[in-house]
């Protein structure tokens, strides 16, 4: 008998979305320029020290694979691509990771990491690359000058983001991959800063991958911000003693997607409760007026709530059930 939804409106939906987006895979996924080659990163021993020179050597590792990525796209056209690596292999750039491979992986340091008594671990969401890099960074970058010395910020892009119009981004699947490497790369930064006080934040379906792997990894804080859900029903099911903050701007049309979570043959559809939600339970925060990608944008409301909770303060708060 073929399977039959049944329910309220939500549902309906969302697999009218979930269908919308599967047709609309193809047509996006022509118009994304073809995978660009990119050479097998070095390999590199777990991280044991945060000192400046066992650091500037790590970083010279990841220069030189970023410097041979950049010449492989050129040579296969892409110049686009060997822009942003030319980019990001400029000396002031500091990466403790980098493959180029598959839309590429990075783990992008901003601040001295030597010396910080504050980190910061930003988990992005759907849609971003090495070719989509620089809104990425330049929330990074935003979010360290508001939190000033003795802070760094860890521009995590540690696995394959889905596109927003395909229905990997309604689903676990990519956040269940990205979960594990999201615990091995804490498991090295807590062994390099045992004392730092740190903070996961989680963007759009960032906040999926967060939720799959905040259990054991030690934060202070967790942070999720124009979260579609988590996949859980409430903070509880992120298996985590650290604080757990949500926020929403007035403008993120994330609020529009049904905060239902729908298991269908082979694969679950949606992410569930709204982490603003008073049954979730997360403690919310203002997060101002702005839209979807708002969130660290300099001298905006969430900007400034986001580095006060990295910093261990309170922030201004939403008012409905912090």
């Amino acid at each position: 008998m073929a399977f039959r939804p049944r329910g309220s409106r939500p549902l309906r939906t969302l697999l009218a979305v979930l269908v919308a987006a599967s047709v609309a895979v193809p047509v996006a996924g022509a118009a994304r320029p073809a995978a660009v080659p990119a050479p097998a990163p070095a390999l590199l021993a777990p991280m044991r020290a945060a000192t400046p020179g066992a650091l500037d050597e790590r970083y010279a590792v990841n220069r030189d694979g970023i410097r041979a990525a950049g010449r492989m796209a050129a040579d296969h056209g892409d110049r686009r691509r060997a822009a942003v690596l030319r980019a990001m292999a400029e000396p002031t750039r500091h990466f403790l990771s980098f493959d180029g491979r598959d839309g590429g992986r990075t783990t992008e340091v901003f601040g001295d990491l030597s010396r910080a008594e504050r980190i910061a671990v930003l988990v992005p969401g759907s849609d971003t690359s090495l070719d989509t890099y620089g809104r990425f960074r330049a929330g990074a970058v935003a979010l360290r000058q508001q939190l000033g010395d003795r802070a760094a910020v860890i521009a995590w892009l540690g696995y394959r983001t889905p596109s927003t119009a395909s229905p990997e981004a309604m689903t676990p699947g990519r956040a269940e991959v990205a979960a594990p490497r999201l615990r091995r790369f804490f498991q090295e930064l807590r062994a390099l800063k045992p004392t730092a006080r740190s903070s996961l934040l989680c963007h759009s379906y960032g906040s999926v991958v967060c939720a799959r792997g905040a259990s054991g990894l030690g934060v202070d804080a967790v942070v999720l911000y124009g979260s579609p859900g988590t996949g859980t029903d409430t903070v509880d099911g992120l298996r985590s003693r650290a604080a757990v903050w949500a926020g929403r701007g007035a403008d993120d049309w994330i609020a529009a997607v049904p905060h239902v979570r729908l298991r269908l043959p082979f694969v679950t559809v949606g992410f569930g409760t709204d982490p603003v939600a008073k049954e979730f339970g997360a403690r919310v925060f203002d997060a101002g007026t702005g839209g979807h990608s708002d969130y660290l944008k300099p001298g905006s409301v969430p900007l400034k709530n986001i580095a006060r909770i990295v910093s261990g303060q309170a922030p201004s708060l939403a008012g409905r059930h912090a």
